[in-house]
């Protein structure tokens, strides 16, 4: 793929795993520019994301149509059930629909003076899990909606982040079933616990 495929590519929300030099895995939520053979990210530069990339290189990206998953990688430290990835010296969620195993190539500073920086990664291998995508559902795009309004608190306000939440929640209150109910249930006490 060229540079210019990996920055037209779709941004797909997915949870990323990668490993420490202390060998613990960070699961983090992440917009990726999705390719079949690259893929294109912007971790914040203080992320321990951006950090276990730094020193190991390797990671594996995640397509999940579990919500609560997501939102709990976007806000907070799941701990999934994992398995170790076949190529890389990373761990597969074993809950995922799909996932792709990476190697960075590139890392840089997406802009001067910017809070994120760009990473390029190959894909070197890929699977899928045992359970199918369940497709589309209104209230996960909420919840995910929801998780990345509450992790850009600080800088949005409390007021806005709280009339957003409001809004979704309509979404959430007719089209969800229990993990969605719990993902905003999550969201909604990490924004109350900073405000």
């Amino acid at each position: 793929m060229s540079s210019d495929a990996g920055e037209r590519a779709p941004l797909i929300e997915t949870v990323v795993t990668t490993t420490g030099s202390d060998g613990v895995v960070n699961c983090a939520a992440m917009g990726v520019r999705w390719g079949d053979e690259e893929l294109v990210f912007w971790p914040f530069n203080a992320t321990r994301t951006l950090r276990n990339l730094r020193v190991r290189g390797e990671a594996v990206v995640h397509l999940t149509d579990d919500v609560l998953l997501f939102v709990e990688a976007a806000l907070g430290h799941p701990q999934p059930v994992m398995r170790a990835a076949s190529v890389v010296s990373g761990s597969v969620i074993e809950a995922a629909n799909s996932w792709r195993e990476v190697v960075v190539t590139e890392i840089t500073p997406a802009e001067p003076r910017a809070a994120r920086s760009r990473v390029r990664a190959r894909v070197v291998a890929a699977g899928t899990g045992t359970r199918p995508p369940l497709g589309l559902c209104r209230a996960r795009h909420a919840a995910v909606e929801a998780s990345i309004l509450a992790s850009r608190l600080r800088w949005l306000g409390a007021e806005h982040v709280r009339a957003e939440l409001a809004r979704l929640q309509e979404l959430v209150d007719k089209t969800a079933g229990p993990r969605e109910h719990a993902a905003m249930d999550y969201v909604r006490r990490y924004v109350a616990e900073r405000t």
